[in-house]
């Protein structure tokens, strides 16, 4: 493998890592915020997240992929001063855009809240709202950085970000909740996000004063700030829209779901729970491992256009073929593992609470047990939307996306509306809404990359090893801890070891089997244990 596989692998390490962590501080830290704000609370938090996660999409989805495809291109080609030109005109774009988003959702705060059944909790909105800025600005340094492949500050901004809503977020909760009920806590909890956000912006800022910047090269003709900036906005507006496409459809679930159970005659805190146990605990533990694609995504952009400012057709094709093959090997153990344990998963988490009653856990269980299966189709989708991205196709991803959630629209209308299957239809919906987007996107990823699509790598090899790991979990987990007598367990370590010990032997199994059929190769290691192996 050449020394820039090897840095796709490590960059896809690095962030992959600071990702899981995030991640499961996030898990971790909707426990504790459940307790202290109840399912109402969590409800409406969780109501608030896809109307800021939209307007984030809008400001920061797009351009920093630009940044880093933009800012790679030129180092690949020796021009260094065009690159540092693409930052700064960068910033100055996500600026203004972070201060226009921030007013704007003040502004909106309380329609907002209103036209999703939630009038009293306008001040939600209100407090998330600076943190638009403060992620617009750290978003340009972040797309710097990737484009000159160095994920380490990226990976330790994820970090501050999620430390900090825990040390901050979860005071403020309290207190909020102390002061006025659900309302005030999911208020404090997302005034505490805001705070963090503005402490990664300015670590961000900081480690970027301390890159050393490459002298341009004699013959390199400057690019206008003007020609930079038409460049950024033209590759990133399909980027951006592809990136709202999905929050746009979250948006439009806090409403919908609720008001379409609401409409098959559950009542109005009973739906409200429901959505808040699905978006709040089910979404939230499906998007632990989707960090690991996210960061594969975010490696794949700018090492795509390296390859193609190169025009070395045979490199970017190892990378695409790099980048399906390990979203593979990371999907489908994901999307498997966590299916089986889905139920000890969520009463672990949150079988001590008290706001919750044995068959509202058990509703959880089940839907993560089928929602787990969109882990893989998602890593897929991200994979090839980083690979479609970075050979300037991006336009692909965001119209594929659009029909899958236009399928997903469709059903979540046509399923959860019955009485019978109300919010169990939105992971089908979700399920479907992937599949419809990763059929195409793997297509033209192979078509565009030069990559000749390998069943057995891709799909069959990561799939037999995460088979044998299914049984195993499934044997101990079943004949070991006795099934689904361990969810009577009381207390918190009871609940953790049938938990913990399954996951081990299941990981271990992985491992073994995966190098056993070669979904795992020795190159897939880091770099140290490669030495060591030689």
């Amino acid at each position: 493998m050449t020394d820039r596989q090897r840095s796709l692998i490590g960059g896809i390490s690095v962030l992959g890592i600071a990702g899981l962590i995030c991640k499961l501080v996030g898990v971790l830290y909707r426990i504790p915020l459940a307790n202290m704000i109840g399912g109402q609370g969590l409800g409406l938090y969780q109501q608030v997240m896809p109307a800021y996660n939209l307007l984030l999409a809008v400001t920061s989805a797009g351009i920093p992929v630009a940044i880093s495809r933009m800012v790679s291109h030129y180092i690949t080609l020796g021009e260094h001063g065009n690159a540092r030109r693409v930052f700064h005109t960068a910033l100055k774009l996500l600026t203004v855009l972070g201060i226009v988003t921030t007013v704007l959702l003040l502004s909106l705060s309380k329609v907002i809240a209103k036209q999703v059944g939630t009038p009293e909790g306008y001040l939600s909105y209100m407090c998330i709202a600076p943190s638009l800025f403060f992620v617009c600005v750290m978003s340009a340094y972040r797309g710097y950085m990737q484009g000159m492949r160095r994920m380490m500050p990226t990976a330790i901004s994820q970090l501050i970000e999620q430390v900090g809503k825990v040390a901050v977020a979860l005071p403020f909760a309290s207190i909020g909740f102390a002061r006025g009920g659900w309302t005030m806590g999911s208020a404090g909890a997302l005034l505490g996000t805001s705070l963090a956000e503005c402490v990664a912006m300015l670590y961000m800022i900081i480690q970027c004063r301390f890159v050393k910047p490459q002298p341009a090269s004699l013959n390199e003709k400057a690019v206008s700030g003007r020609s930079l900036a038409k460049r950024i906005v033209m590759i990133s507006i399909p980027i951006t829209l592809g990136a709202c496409i999905v929050p746009l459809a979250s948006t439009i679930d806090s409403a919908m779901l609720k008001n379409l159970m609401i409409g098959a005659g559950i009542p109005a805190d009973d739906a409200t729970i429901r959505y808040g146990i699905y978006s709040g605990m089910v979404i939230t533990m499906i998007n632990v491992p989707t960090a690991l694609a996210m960061a594969m995504s975010t490696n794949l952009v700018p090492s795509i256009a390296s390859g193609m400012a190169r025009k070395d057709m045979v490199y970017v094709a190892k990378e695409a073929g790099t980048g399906l093959r390990i979203a593979s090997v990371i999907g489908f153990p994901c999307s498997i593992g966590m299916s089986l344990l889905s139920k000890p998963i969520i009463f672990l988490c949150y079988g001590d609470s008290p706001k919750y009653t044995f068959d509202q856990l058990i509703l959880g269980g089940n839907l993560l047990e089928f929602s787990a299966m969109t882990i893989i189709l998602f890593t897929m989708v991200q994979a090839t939307s980083g690979i479609l991205q970075g050979a300037g196709k991006q336009k692909i991803p965001m119209i594929t996306l659009a029909a899958g959630v236009v399928c997903k629209i469709a059903l979540n209308t046509l399923l959860v509306r019955q009485t019978d299957i109300n919010i169990h239809g939105a992971p089908i919906a979700s399920l479907t809404c992937y599949t419809v987007s990763m059929i195409p996107n793997l297509y033209y990823s192979c078509k565009y990359s030069g990559y000749h699509f390998s069943v057995g790598d891709v799909i069959l090899r990561p799939l037999g090893a995460s088979a044998l790991m299914g049984a195993a979990v499934w044997t101990v987990y079943m004949f070991v801890f006795g099934g689904e007598r361990c969810l009577h367990n009381s207390g918190m370590l009871s609940r953790l070891v049938p938990v913990a010990v399954t996951m081990i032997v299941g990981i271990m199994v992985y491992i073994a089997a995966a190098f056993l059929v070669r979904a795992i190769r020795i190159d897939d290691l880091p770099a140290r244990f490669r030495r060591k192996k030689a």
